[in-house]
């Protein structure tokens, strides 16, 4: 049987859903403790401050929407090299039953669009090594490159605080 589903983007009253797509996510890629997100922070950071954006994809139709059954988490950076902006995808995960009915590629094509209207130079995203699966669509269906010469730094928490130790003071 087809899968009717349709994709939108995401409004504050679906923080409860984003949550729960997350903590899916973060199960699935064996971190569920990893997954510190709060209601007020989405609140705040995604829907107030606007530093990401969300596309849900939604069982049912816009009419008589269903229950949350994918998303995909991206922002906005920038390329020196192109003198335009990118597209990251930060997080795309489609729950496990509603998998290979084409909610992911159609949360992709939804991606491509925003990605054209922008102007962006480039979609990136990360994936972890061991996700075959995933990898093996990216790389197939998507034609995606790997960037394998690159390798994913990151600071967080008391990190962050030890770059105020290279502050230079001016004389």
């Amino acid at each position: 049987m087809t899968l009717t589903f349709h994709i939108r983007p995401a409004n504050v009253d679906d923080v409860d859903a984003m949550l729960k797509l997350v903590q899916d996510l973060a199960t699935y890629e064996k971190e569920p403790e990893s997954a510190r997100a709060t209601p007020a922070l989405f609140r705040e950071n995604i829907f107030e401050k606007k530093y990401a954006h969300t596309l849900l994809a939604f069982d049912g139709t816009p009419g008589a929407p269903g229950i949350a059954l994918g998303m995909a988490l991206y922002f906005f950076n920038f390329s020196t090299w192109t003198g335009k902006p990118g597209l990251f995808l930060e997080d795309l995960y489609v729950s496990p039953d509603a998998r290979n009915k084409g909610i992911g590629k159609a949360l992709f094509a939804e991606l491509g669009k925003i990605a054209q209207e922008k102007d962006c130079a480039r979609l990136d995203w990360s994936v972890l090594k061991w996700n075959t699966p995933s990898i093996a669509f990216y790389e197939k269906r998507l034609e995606a490159k790997a960037m394998e010469e690159w390798m994913g730094m990151r600071l967080e928490g008391q990190g962050i605080e030890n770059l105020q130790k290279l502050v230079v003071h001016a004389a």
